[in-house]
């Protein structure tokens, strides 16, 4: 039963006294330098990725995926990849299509349920260098992302794969939705959505018999975006289809890798729908953290420079 009822999280700085503060104010408030030497790679379907390395010569390799809308250069890549680095691991933080400052110029972008590119990255690294262990690490989408990956490939994923961490995963993502339509949450749906329209016009532009970015003055609710947006540009027929093929929970059991799975019970933008309680109770891989506080990928340290999600990652991956 790997459902873990304690954790080593206790509690977030006094200052920080609620999910929605311990979710904003490390974003707001924390400088983080890393030492990323940036590669291009390019994708089969002419798109490419960014990807930023930090580099010793070691044999073990943690690859970072971002959340919606993030990048590599966010606090808590930066943060976990100096830890790592810190301790002799290789670190390969990449960025998603159009999250690297570029529009691609395939009508696909990127999306909680989208293993392929995450693939293409793991190879890479693979051939590129001789790893005889790698960790995944992902934080809310990038969570969803790698849950994803290691349930649908399974014993299929290269050998040196040995776990997946997962921070803040909305494991189900028509919950994570409906959390989003919360009153107290209309500042993360207006904040997403104010960063994705640029993105959408400049699609819409490439893609006009596909896409109507005049959609956008209708969005109502996030279920509307999916449906003019994210559907069509991912090739899905509707919102409840993505949200099927996007949501974690449902390709999960086929991990046959140690999955950690770290969701604050008071994170602001998941239901506990999204924690994945009943699988990971039958599940011999999965292993579930649920801290009662925390927020959306916060898990802040007083006085310290890390989060405590960056020292449990290292924590896990080293077991």
């Amino acid at each position: 039963m790997p459902v873990l009822y304690r954790t080593s999280y206790r509690r977030p700085p006094a200052y920080q006294f609620n999910g929605h503060l311990q979710t904003v104010l490390p974003a707001v408030l924390r400088k983080v330098e890393a030492p990323f030497e940036c590669e291009r790679i390019g994708l089969p379907d002419g798109d490419h990725l960014d990807l930023d390395w930090i580099t010793g010569g070691g044999r073990r390799l943690a690859i970072l995926t971002h959340g919606l809308e993030g990048n590599s250069r966010r606090h808590y890549m930066k943060g976990m990849a100096r830890l790592f680095a810190s301790r002799g691991w290789d670190v390969l933080a990449w960025n998603c299509r159009t999250c690297n400052g570029e529009m691609n110029q395939q009508l696909r972008m990127y999306h909680h349920g989208d293993i392929d590119d995450i693939g293409h990255v793991v190879r890479h690294a693979l051939r590129t260098k001789d790893y005889e262990q790698v960790v995944l690490i992902g934080f809310s989408m990038g969570a969803s992302i790698l849950l994803k990956y290691l349930g649908v490939h399974g014993n299929e994923v290269p050998d040196a794969i040995s776990k997946g961490i997962a921070f803040s995963a909305p494991c189900d993502l028509e919950a994570g939705v409906r959390a989003l339509e919360r009153p107290a949450n209309r500042f993360y749906k207006k904040r997403f959505l104010k960063s994705l329209r640029p993105k959408i016009e400049a699609k819409a532009e490439l893609y006009p018999d596909v896409l109507d970015a005049s959609k956008f003055d209708e969005i109502r609710e996030w279920r509307d975006f999916d449906n003019f947006f994210s559907a069509p540009i991912n090739g899905y027929s509707d919102a409840e289809e993505f949200y099927y093929n996007s949501s974690a929970k449902n390709f999960m059991a086929g991990t046959d890798r140690e999955v950690l799975v770290v969701n604050a019970k008071n994170d602001p933008i998941l239901l506990p729908e999204c924690s994945p309680v009943k699988l990971a109770e039958k599940h011999p891989k999965i292993f579930l953290e649920m801290p009662r506080s925390g927020g959306h990928v916060g898990f802040a340290l007083s006085g310290n420079a890390h989060t405590w999600s960056e020292y449990r990652a290292l924590e896990f991956a080293e077991a």
